[in-house]
């Protein structure tokens, strides 16, 4: 291992996964806190998932990784699940390891997610998510807390969208990624689409009332076309940055037992669109 020696260290995990700011995230908490530890990328494929658990399960300097694509519902089979990610959010973004070598898994995303809504009343408000994956599970979980209205999921599988809104609770329907948007007053594109070697997202933003908000969880490119042309309507926007911070926060204190420097969001920020 690189770095320092006998540190603990946590890492993301994905395919693909060079995109990842994470590490910087962690690097950047890790150094400003003194906490001899290193955070890094680990390029994990389907078909590799379980051999890379039961690896990292067997090392006692590995702290837990986060989990990205594609393997956000694969995980579940794999760790423990005490607080029954799989009968809520279904799906998992946080392998913690405990001191006896037990994997807890958990998932930081909805928390992660609301955290730029928190202080909006969402209540009865009508919603567009585009994607029905892992990180969509996420999002509706946590606007069926915010209570909102009705749900518009733009998927390219109706069954599995459908799947969704009924596990959530919410009412809504489900269309191709080619009809119009709804007139929501959120729209959230909880797909990799858009993403840097990723298919584009194209919607046509006119039904957006005034007011509404664009919320893309894709950070690579940060400035998608999606956000460009809600800028252009002069809706407002949330980037993918705001998400992915806030769902680090939670994991960084599981992974070496203390939280993120307060006052130092903006300073990160920078370092991460730099």
């Amino acid at each position: 291992m690189s770095g320092v020696p006998y540190a603990p260290y946590a890492e993301v995990i994905g395919d693909p996964i060079a995109h990842s700011k994470s590490p910087l995230i962690h690097g950047f908490w890790l150094k400003a806190l003194g906490i001899a530890g290193e955070y890094r990328r680990a390029h994990v494929k389907a078909e590799g998932l379980a051999a890379y658990v039961a690896e990292r399960r067997a090392d006692p300097d590995w702290r837990g990784c986060n989990v990205t694509i594609p393997h956000k519902i694969a995980m579940m089979d794999l760790v423990d699940d005490p607080g029954d990610i799989r009968g809520t959010i279904g799906a998992m973004n946080t392998v913690v390891r405990q001191p006896d070598g037990s994997l807890i898994g958990t998932n930081t995303d909805a928390a992660g997610f609301y955290a730029p809504l928190a202080e909006l009343d969402l209540e009865g408000a009508p919603v567009a998510v585009v994607g029905a994956g892992g990180a969509a599970r996420a999002v509706l979980f946590a606007l069926a807390r915010a209570k909102v209205g009705h749900v518009t999921i733009l998927n390219r599988s109706p069954l599995k969208a459908m799947a969704l809104l009924a596990a959530f609770g919410l009412k809504g329907d489900v269309v191709g990624l080619d009809a119009p948007l709804p007139p929501a007053a959120l729209l959230v594109n909880a797909s990799s689409l858009g993403m840097t070697g990723q298919p584009p997202l194209e919607l046509d933003l006119s039904p957006l009332p005034e007011g509404a908000i664009v919320y893309d969880l894709v950070y690579a490119p940060l400035r998608t076309a999606l956000l460009r042309a809600a800028e252009a309507r002069g809706l407002d926007i949330v980037d993918g940055l705001d998400m992915l911070i806030g769902q680090a926060a939670l994991a960084f204190e599981l992974f070496f037992g203390a939280p993120p420097p307060e006052g130092r969001d903006e300073e990160l920020r920078a370092l991460l669109t730099a």
